[in-house]
């Protein structure tokens, strides 16, 4: 298909980086060069934030009413360049086109949500002590936004923090991923397309490191949004805190998933499948450690492991795919890694365990069972098509396992009891619960986690107050 090369836009203006260097981007389904990005230098940032700070400025007295119109407008643009935008997903990132098709909706649903989110950013009215006072508390916009998006969700990513923002009255530079940028040009494109006015949206790539290093402590920038590993954010972070930044940070997760015995087994493996292995396993929010209770442990794994086995594998543009590529060479490694690790320690491979043929980062959806919890990866995310499957005795062991790691993004569970329901929603450590269901994302629901996996909400009516301020004005009559 055609693929572009990728441009910046920095104040208004899509354009190549000024020294004019690019990264090259691959298909993972070929490992095939399908394009370059621009790759920005020093000049490009302080281009950019020049464009934020005069954005953030006009952008901010625009009515909430009017804001909303153009997220409005660029939803409905996605939705007509559908096709267009997945299609490019798919090339750059590897999922299935169906999987990608769903997150360009997801983006646009997003953007309809921050537009009414806009016009609902209250303030109050405090009662005052007498009766010439007026109290009053405003919300305003925080400042000029950096923003920093991983590969895996290449719209999604990024639209949440762009929704929250953009709703708020700030203006951003996104830092989106070089090895997946035309999709997330796209995104930016609509929402361009819809009237965003110029220098409000800036779109930069390049080395992340080096664009961190210097948005972070820079004066121009407020607010820091980040979703990646927990060890990068913890960096970012401490960064940002040495300068007094506002930050919001998604980071990595271990999903325990927890089957009691009364559990409806075929809904359990149905769900956690199709959860376990969409985008190949490289989604936070995916269940990895997968404990069951001893009486059903047998039949979950079976059945299981035969979902694993009915998946048809290949280049995700092709409409019978349902598990694509891993999306670069680092995956396929780290994979090798954790299944001879594991295997090593004594874990039982039930299916899969390698890379699939010499071309193109296929991997087999695997399934390992009985796994020490000394094998690394039931201590590191595995981020992968890789699924853990223990057995558990009670609910306060299935709880001692699952709260066991610093992480604590996403959480399952399937059980017909009430009273397990409760005790695990009173007991799990986890930002996000899914029990006898697996959607925890849509953009209603605050979306975030607990421990080293972040802390910020980047959905739900939580989400736009990280990128407000609160003011207080209390004011005496003449």
């Amino acid at each position: 298909m055609d693929y572009p090369e990728v441009q910046l836009l920095i104040g208004g203006k899509w354009r190549a980086a000024a020294a004019g260097r690019t990264i090259p981007v691959l298909n993972p389904a070929t490992e095939e060069v399908i394009g370059h990005v621009a790759r920005v230098e020093i000049a490009d940032l302080d281009a950019a934030l020049t464009a934020a700070k005069t954005g953030f400025a006009l952008w901010r007295d625009i009515s909430a009413f009017e804001r909303a119109k153009v997220l409005r407008r660029a939803g409905d643009l996605l939705r007509e360049r559908l096709e267009r935008i997945a299609s490019l997903m798919t090339f750059e990132q590897g999922k299935p086109l169906a999987e990608a098709r769903i997150e360009v909706l997801a983006a646009a649903d997003t953007l309809d949500w921050f537009a009414e989110e806009s016009r609902r950013a209250y303030g109050r009215v405090v009662p005052a002590r007498a009766p010439n006072i007026t109290n009053l508390v405003l919300k305003e916009p925080v400042g000029p936004v950096a923003a920093f998006s991983p590969w895996n969700f290449p719209l999604n990513q990024i639209v949440r923090k762009l929704g929250a923002a953009l709703a708020a009255g700030c203006s951003i530079i996104v830092k989106a991923p070089e090895e997946t940028p035309a999709s997330p040009a796209e995104l930016i494109r609509a929402l361009a397309d819809a009237g965003v006015p110029a220098g409000v949206v800036n779109l930069v790539y390049g080395v992340p490191a080096e664009i961190s290093e210097y948005l972070i402590p820079h004066e121009i920038i407020r607010k820091i949004s980040f979703t990646g590993s927990t060890p990068v954010g913890k960096q970012l972070a401490a960064l940002a805190g040495k300068y007094m930044k506002r930050i919001t940070m998604e980071l990595g997760g271990h999903a325990p998933a927890l089957v009691f015995d009364d559990a409806d087994i075929e809904t359990a493996v149905k769900l956690l499948a199709a959860a376990k292995f969409r985008n190949a396993g490289q989604v936070c929010t995916a269940p990895t450690r997968f404990l069951v209770q001893r009486n059903v442990y047998g039949a979950f794994v079976d059945r299981f492991v035969a979902a694993a086995q009915a998946l048809k594998i290949g280049d995700g543009l092709l409409p019978e795919t349902q598990l694509g590529p891993l999306a670069n060479s680092r995956r396929v490694e780290a994979m090798d890694a954790f299944i001879a690790d594991a295997i090593g320690q004594g874990a039982e491979l039930c299916t899969g365990g390698a890379r699939i043929g010499n071309k193109g980062y296929f991997f087999a959806p695997t399934v390992l069972a009985n796994v020490p919890l000394s094998a690394r990866v039931m201590n590191e995310e595995p981020f992968g098509p890789l699924a853990l499957v223990n057995s558990f005795a009670d609910l306060d062991e299935a709880l001692a396992e699952a709260n066991r790691l610093p992480y604590g993004l996403a959480s399952y569970a399937f059980t017909r009891s009430a009273a397990v329901s409760s005790a695990l929603a009173a007991r799990l450590e986890a930002g996000m619960l899914g029990i006898n269901q697996t959607q925890i994302a849509w953009p209603e629901f605050p979306f975030g986690g607990v421990k080293e996996s972040g802390y910020g909400r980047e959905g739900g009516s939580e989400a736009i107050q990280d990128y407000l301020v609160t003011k207080l004005v209390t004011q005496a009559a003449n």
